[in-house]
């Protein structure tokens, strides 16, 4: 069932607008139900980006998600308020790649923004909405083990290992999980890990059938800036090799293909409107990108692009 079909006069409120009351909450549920039934007790993984924060709707989702059965999972970025924190303090910014540049000073900050401010803002608000929440970083019972990633980029990582075990602890126990992507090496150092990139393993660590990156852009575009509605990891390299995905689309593309490896199919999508991470859910396809190993339908295996007008 197509949320958006079975929702749309509920759904008319454009993003920036209020809240739609509780009626309306009550209908997009309701059309969102026979398309999740067969989620539930499963781990479905969501990706909040920095810039879009938690949207109008997207935590009132996941809570959601949670009352059904369904084991939501959320790993927040926060790069815009780093940026914010360290332009107070007049560090600079660097990217490098489309990651951030990180020193010893740089990562203090991404710390204290990442676990000490979003997270437990994050943890709070899905608590006042009903939900159960429970925050971590990597640090906390070694959930993500990492590695120096590129010296050029300073103390940056990759994730070597998650601890899956306990993430599936706390989703029988009754708990969302609230990820800051902060990891830590085998002899403790913590570093600063793209939350795309760990979106990606755990994805992969929980055997996820859904990931879900929300963001502030309508998914992966093509040499013409067209939205590519569907990629298999193949045309993903293709297209990376190309240099037509570039920049901070890289590691949510490479996260995707990470997760495809395990058999998950990701999706990246606009995050700004109300409603989104349902829609993506009750969809066989998406409001943006769709990455899986393979094709869906039959063909010669080329990406369909979307040439009807964008919403």
């Amino acid at each position: 069932m197509s949320l958006e079909r079975a929702t749309e006069p509920a759904l008319g409120a454009g993003a920036g607008q209020p809240l739609v009351g509780g009626a309306e909450m009550a209908r997009a549920l309701a059309a969102a139900l026979p398309a999740l039934q067969r989620r539930v007790g499963r781990p479905v993984v969501l990706k909040l980006g920095g810039s879009v924060g938690p949207g109008e709707t997207v935590l009132q989702e996941v809570v959601w998600l949670q009352a059904i059965g369904m084991r939501p999972l959320l790993v927040h970025g926060g790069g815009p308020t780093i940026t914010e924190w360290l332009r107070r303090i007049g560090k600079e910014t660097r990217f490098v790649d489309g990651l951030r540049h990180t020193d010893a000073e740089t990562l203090d900050v991404a710390r204290m923004v990442m676990r000490g401010l979003i997270n437990s803002e994050l943890v709070a608000q899905i608590g006042a909405l009903g939900g159960r929440a429970i925050g971590l970083c990597g640090a906390d019972g070694r959930l993500l083990v990492a590695a120096v990633r590129d010296p050029r980029l300073g103390l940056v990582g990759d994730v070597v290992r998650v601890d899956g075990g306990l993430l599936d602890l706390l989703g029988e126990r009754g708990y969302v999980p609230v990820i800051a992507p902060i990891g830590v090496t085998e002899d403790g150092q913590c570093l600063n890990v793209n939350a795309d990139t760990v979106a990606g393993a755990i994805a992969e660590a929980v055997g996820a059938e859904e990931l879900v990156f929300l963001t502030d852009v309508p998914g992966v575009q093509d040499a013409s800036g067209e939205r590519v509605t569907e990629l298999t990891p193949a045309e993903c390299a293709a297209l990376t090799a190309a240099g037509v995905i570039q920049g901070g689309m890289m590691p949510k593309v490479d996260a995707c293909c990470r997760a495809a490896a395990g058999g998950a199919t990701s999706r990246i999508a606009d995050g700004r409107v109300p409603w989104a991470l349902l829609r993506e859910l009750c969809s066989e396809e998406s409001s943006g990108t769709l990455i899986r190993a393979r094709q869906a339908r039959e063909g010669d295996g080329r990406a369909r692009r979307a040439r009807e007008e964008d919403q």
